[in-house]
């Protein structure tokens, strides 16, 4: 049976990366020992896509209120991308300190109640 998802972000700089989430997004975490940090993410969803290809993965943290989110960050000099209005919610990037991107968007679509599989 399900019981979680473990999603990973691969970095040219995992260090970086890993206090970002740390101490700009306030993830709670766990150090699995020298500064190997798993971090707790809130509920999650997942959903598939139609692709021209397989194998190709997105991570997307959401959040209440995107611009709110933007204007924290950017008090901490964290470069955000446009805001885009999407059908399905409004979207950001945010650039890790590693050089990726990590999408955040602010949902409108519906969601799934939280819980494990039925």
């Amino acid at each position: 049976m399900i019981t979680g998802a473990h999603a990973i972000i691969y970095s040219t700089d995992a260090e970086a990366d890993r206090a970002f989430l740390r101490d700009i997004l306030k993830l709670t975490y766990i150090d699995t020992g020298d500064g190997w940090l798993i971090f707790a993410l809130p509920p999650a969803e997942a959903a598939v896509h139609p692709s021209e290809n397989n194998n190709i993965h997105e991570l997307f943290l959401m959040c209440d209120d995107v611009q709110a989110l933007m204007s924290e960050m950017q008090s901490h000099n964290v470069i955000c991308g446009e805001l885009h209005h999407e059908d399905w919610g409004m979207l950001t990037y945010v650039r890790l300190p590693g050089g990726g991107n990590l999408g955040i968007y602010e949902p409108c679509h519906s969601r799934p109640p939280v819980g494990g599989p039925k």
